[in-house]
């Protein structure tokens, strides 16, 4: 886990001086456990903005899941479930993940559904909203994680857990929004 968080942090200094040429030396530096597919995943046309998102989520990794926890400002106590713990929710996750890299994209899974532009899932980039429909009984989603590459996310998943790399390839998965930078609650 920590060869991953090392490598996903190099990887991001490579997106945000623009060098190219990094890559190859970041998955060497990572070793055989983050295999060749990461090599370019971050160099894909992702903008900043969605490349600041993946470094605000990863910061966080290790934070408590709190239901109703965190937003904008950082992790939060939640409610519920989630009163007596400081972290975050899925969505609380999210949202300041953006928030820090200049968009504010609701609070609520649902709101952020909403919150930019579809994008089919063989086109996720970092920063990428992933959402999934994990109760079949109520429209979704009602889980959402921020897209590391096509392959991972950073995701806040359920009460007793901690904010984590995970697997994006779900069978609940739903869609995929890429929030535009700027954009504010008001553009729902």
């Amino acid at each position: 886990m920590e060869a991953r968080r090392t490598f996903i942090v190099m990887a991001l200094a490579c997106v945000f001086t623009g060098t190219l040429v990094c890559a190859p030396a970041v998955a060497r530096d990572c070793g055989p456990e983050c295999g060749p597919h990461y090599s370019h995943a971050f160099h894909a046309g992702r903008s900043a903005a969605g490349a600041i998102a993946v470094r605000a989520a990863i910061e966080m990794i290790g934070v408590p899941y709190s239901w109703g926890g965190g937003g904008t400002d950082g992790p939060g106590f939640g409610i519920g479930k989630g009163a007596k713990t400081k972290g975050f929710d899925c969505s609380g996750l999210t949202q300041y993940a953006w928030a820090t890299a200049g968009a504010l994209i609701g609070r609520t899974t649902k709101e952020q559904w909403r919150s930019g532009a579809r994008v089919p899932k063989e086109q996720v980039q970092p920063g990428d909203l992933v959402f999934y429909d994990s109760d079949p009984r109520r429209p979704g989603p009602e889980h959402v994680g921020l897209a590391v590459d096509r392959e991972r996310m950073i995701n806040a998943p359920y009460t007793g857990a901690f904010v984590r790399l995970d697997p994006l390839d779900r069978p609940t998965f739903m869609g995929a929004v890429r929030p535009t930078a700027g954009g504010t609650d008001a553009d729902l």
